[in-house]
């Protein structure tokens, strides 16, 4: 009994947090998506799933979607690869400085959101950026509807790499010499080694970042959006979060606001259970 209930006062505390600051946060927001409501007057109207339904209609609302699922899927893909290779390479190879490589990786990821959104709004301005002086084009990278989204990934890809190569790091670090050792012996080059021993080892370690790459590009997304475009041009670079932010905060539609947080909260998990499905392995500790 005593035991028992050592355990109880040693999980409460998480347990009581937990719910304060996660169920009852997010069950609010289920709530809140039935009513009509501006936020900031007393007067609430239910309307049940009337939310949801005009959702499925608004065009601006269908383009951010189309954004995120977008950067999520682009980001992760392109981050992963990176990260992977910058990983094994400052792990395995030999290479000088690689304490000063690892630093200049890892540094994007501690700068804020509007240090980042500073830096690449000179990168990509039109007549004095380093892209369009690279390429001798005057290319409106944030003010072309084509191009703003893309451009948005490419920040995101260059803020997450280094943060998800020290993971990996770690996780590589982990393995033992002697299946190197093995694997040359039997001939193995670079690549064959990399995909029979590196990536089989470090598989849970990327399965649990698969779930990091969407619920962080999700949130990133946002931040980077807000400090650089504003949603433009035209609502362009529109993504889940700035949609969401702009109607319950802006435009001064709280519940329809909480009814895109409610599809958020759905698809992110959605999401991570199917890239945990698809990075299969069994759950193991990092």
């Amino acid at each position: 009994m005593k035991g028992r209930l050592f355990k109880f006062l040693c999980l409460a505390p998480a347990v009581i947090l937990f719910t304060v600051f996660m169920v009852y946060p997010a069950l609010s927001i289920f709530y809140m998506s039935l009513f009509r409501w501006g936020g900031f007057s007393s007067k609430r109207t239910f309307v049940g799933l009337d939310n949801f339904k005009a959702l499925a209609r608004d065009e601006r609302f269908i383009l951010s979607l189309k954004n995120q699922l977008f950067l999520i899927v682009v980001v992760t893909i392109i981050t992963l690869i990176l990260a992977l290779w910058f990983a094994n390479t400052l792990q395995r190879e030999r290479l000088r400085a690689k304490g000063f490589f690892r630093v200049v990786l890892y540094i994007p990821n501690i700068l804020s959101a509007v240090v980042i959104a500073a830096i690449f709004s000179a990168v990509y301005d039109p007549s004095l950026g380093l892209i369009n002086s690279l390429t001798k084009r005057t290319t409106l990278w944030l003010g072309d509807k084509d191009l703003v989204i893309i451009s948005v990934a490419l920040v995101l890809i260059w803020q997450a790499v280094g943060y998800y190569s020290t993971m990996y790091m770690s996780a590589i670090a982990q393995i033992s010499e002697s299946q190197y050792e093995a694997a040359h012996l039997e001939g193995a080059g670079r690549w064959r080694t990399f995909f029979s021993v590196t990536l089989p080892q470090i598989r849970p370690t990327v399965k649990i970042t698969l779930t990091f790459f969407i619920i962080s590009t999700i949130n990133m997304s946002f931040l980077i959006v807000r400090a650089l475009t504003g949603g433009g041009p035209d609502g362009a670079s529109e993504v889940f979060l700035s949609y969401m932010y702009r109607q319950a905060y802006t435009n001064s539609a709280y519940g329809y606001g909480m009814a895109i947080g409610v599809v958020v909260f759905i698809l992110s998990f959605l999401l991570s259970f199917l890239a945990g499905k698809l990075a299969g392995g069994k759950d193991e500790a990092i």
